[in-house]
């Protein structure tokens, strides 16, 4: 049994930033401070007749992943979501997909094992304290099911 632990630089997420027809996906890293992925579980208990302990199901997950990002113009992810903020965007305007990476795992020909996630953006804040550098927070809504592949991260490409 290993020891190593994993460290939150080894769980990568790359954001589909194109507005066109190919996916051109960038590192979601620069200026954000925290991110992880709320799984949200969808329950029900039931407590039978003949027992005192209540059961309970796990019906499925509404997974969430709110993104607390210090501005920082030029970063491509900053910008795409930006735009989302002044636009408003909204319905399928809002929509891309994220590929969350398990670089703590072994690549194989410069590929890690990895999920692509069709996601919403909603925004949910944007601004901050006097004499603090601004933040634009925002959450990745999941939706539907991922695809399971390998990303490869020097030629930016999921399989």
């Amino acid at each position: 049994m290993s020891t190593t632990k994993v460290k939150r630089s080894q769980i990568a997420t790359f954001l589909n930033t194109s507005t066109t027809s190919g996916a051109v996906y960038k590192l979601v890293g620069l200026g954000v401070t925290t991110g992880k992925v709320n799984y949200n579980p969808k329950t029900t208990e039931e407590t039978y007749v003949n027992e005192d302990t209540a059961r309970i199901s796990v019906d499925s997950y509404a997974p969430t992943m709110p993104i607390e990002m210090t501005a920082v113009p030029g970063d491509p992810v900053f910008d795409f979501v930006e735009n989302l903020k002044k636009t408003r965007a909204i319905l399928s305007a809002a929509e891309t997909d994220i590929v969350q990476v398990d670089l703590y795992k072994t690549s194989s020909g410069g590929a890690y094992p990895a999920e692509k996630q069709s996601v919403s953006i909603q925004i949910d804040d944007w601004g901050g304290e006097g004499g603090k550098p601004a933040k634009i927070n925002f959450t990745f809504n999941y939706a539907g099911n991922p695809t399971q592949g390998s990303y490869n991260v020097s030629s930016g490409t999921f399989s």
